[in-house]
Formats: C-alpha cells, sequence, structure tokens
C-alpha cells in the first residue's frame, strides 16, 4: 500500500507590525545605552556632590579629564583651515589642545580670543565637533607694503597693521611706503596711484611728509611733491605732462605740484665753468700779486 506525501509546513512570514518593532528595537538600543550612560554620570555627580559639595566637585569641574578620558571624549584631531602665513608654533600654543586632551575642558572661544591676539589672524572661527575633533577656520591678514620708519622695516597689511617684521623678502615686490602715518593711509593713496600706471612704474616709494601729505620718490632719485588731499588732480596733471612731454624721464631734482594754478620744476645745478687757461709769466713780467717774477742767475 502506497504511502501519502508527508507536507512539509513553511514557517508564518512574519507580519509588518512585528517587522517594524524588530527595527525599532535596533533602534533603541543605542540610545538605551546612552541614556545609561548619562544616567551614570550625572549619579556620579551627584554622589560626589553629596559626599563633598565644597571640594571634589569643584575639582571635577576645573579639571574634567578623568571624566571625559572614561566617557571617551579626548581629542583626536586639531584641523587648521585657511593657514599660510601664520608661525605654526604661535597657532597651536593659542589653540591651546592637542591629542589626547580632554574635549569637555577646551573651550572654543577662550581659543578664538588666543587667536585674534596673533598678528598675522584679522578673525578665527572655532568648533569643537564631538567626539574628538576641533576645527579651526582662519582669516588671515594680506601682505599689502613694506613700511619704512628710520632704518627699521616691516611688512603691514591694508589696515596698516604690522604682521612680519622678519623675513621680509619672503612675500614677493611690495611697495615701499615711509614716515610716520604712512601704514594707516598709503592703501587708499596707492589705489589712485594704479590708475596711471606710467607714473607707478616710475616710483620707488611713496614718502608720508608732516604725516599729512605725500611725496613721490622715483627711481631717477627726483621728488614729485604732491598737495596735501588734492593727490587726485595732482596725478592726472602729472600724467598728462608725462603723456605730453615725458616730464618724469628727465633729470630734475623735483616738480612741486603744491600749487593748483602752476608747476614748478627744479633742475640740478649747472656744472662750473671751466677755469681760464693762464699763460707763464716771461722773466722781468709782472706777476698778477704786483711782483716782479725774479731771476734765477746773479747780477
Amino acid at each position: 500500500m502506497a504511502r501519502k506525501p508527508v507536507r512539509t509546513r513553511l514557517p508564518d512570514r512574519p507580519s509588518h507590525a512585528r517587522i517594524r518593532l524588530r527595527r525599532t528595537r535596533l533602534l533603541l538600543r543605542p540610545m538605551a545605552w546612552s541614556l545609561l550612560v548619562g544616567i551614570l554620570l550625572v549619579g556620579g555627580i551627584a554622589g560626589l556632590y553629596a559626599a563633598q559639595p565644597a571640594g571634589r566637585l569643584r575639582a571635577l569641574i576645573e579639571d574634567p579629564s578623568p571624566l571625559s578620558r572614561w566617557a571617551g571624549l579626548t581629542v583626536q584631531e586639531v584641523v587648521v583651515e585657511g593657514r599660510r602665513n601664520t608661525p605654526r608654533d604661535l597657532l597651536h600654543a593659542a589653540i591651546g589642545a592637542q591629542r589626547g586632551d580632554p574635549m569637555i575642558g577646551f573651550s572654543a572661544e577662550e581659543a578664538r580670543a588666543r587667536l585674534k591676539t596673533i598678528a598675522w589672524v584679522r578673525d578665527a572661527d572655532v568648533e569643537r565637533r564631538l567626539p574628538g575633533t576641533i576645527l579651526v577656520r582662519l582669516q588671515e591678514r594680506t601682505p599689502f607694503a613694506i613700511w619704512q620708519q628710520g632704518r627699521e622695516f616691516s611688512i603691514v597689511d591694508r589696515d596698516g597693521r604690522v604682521v612680519e617684521a622678519e623675513s621680509l623678502d619672503a612675500f614677493g615686490p611690495l611697495p615701499l611706503i615711509v614716515g610716520a602715518g604712512a601704514a594707516r593711509h598709503a592703501a587708499a593713496f596707492h589705489d589712485l596711484l594704479r590708475a596711471h600706471k606710467d607714473i607707478l612704474d616710475r616710483t620707488q616709494a611713496l614718502v608720508r611728509v608732516g604725516e599729512r601729505r605725500w611725496n613721490l620718490r622715483l627711481h631717477n632719485g627726483a621728488d614729485v611733491m604732491l598737495p596735501e588731499g588734492q593727490e587726485a588732480p595732482a596725478l592726472n596733471r602729472l600724467a598728462e605732462m608725462q603723456a605730453r612731454h615725458a616730464l618724469l624721464d628727465r633729470p630734475l631734482l623735483a616738480i612741486d605740484l603744491r600749487l593748483a594754478d602752476r608747476m614748478v620744476l627744479r633742475h640740478p645745478p649747472a656744472p662750473p665753468a671751466p677755469a681760464p687757461a693762464t699763460r707763464p709769466a716771461r722773466s722781468g713780467e709782472r706777476q698778477p700779486d704786483g711782483q716782479a717774477e725774479r731771476g734765477s742767475g746773479r747780477g
């Protein structure tokens, strides 16, 4: 007699509700662990406060290193963006954090304030990104000119802020500005001068006179004296004279443009005239001093 085939019963497929429940449990598990860790931290702090409120809690707040390391919140990386000229040693000292330091004890605002005391730093943004990254974005000052005061030279930005006093040749060719107060006012004057390339190409230095007006020192040694507060029209006049008469290429000592209705040119002194040739005096002739030349023989 033949056996009847045995049917294997397949397990029932879980419902959609059961699948969502399993997914929810998987998501809630790390949240539950985080909540448990938070409860333990709060409980530990409360226990310290109950045991010695004036001592241990204050010590924990002032030095959270053990708590941070236990929770895994330590500095793993310091990322700096925008650094070009800021010295690395000054930068790291101002940030004040290195690998292994507690993240809880790091103050982004205090680090930003320290960074802004560095001459090269115009502004800075500091972020603390948990669990272990510190991000620093720098806005550096741009070298604008070399400022000469007496025998001292320094690099300044467009605001006149001194950013460097050494390695002056490391920033390429920069305008030379001279005199007290030149650093604060040179950027606006240099912008006017850039509109006149023929003048700018022949200019060696921008010289601030009396902290109120400008002279141009040309490569040929001549000085162009500009009026106070009327630099733009004076430069226009000078550019016109250069285009018509190549004035800046002449051997002059100075070009005075301080008067609006005239231009005064100072020429180098003429060379002295050669002395007239003198012939030797004959025997018996009177000399220029009225005395007769004496003979060399006797009698």
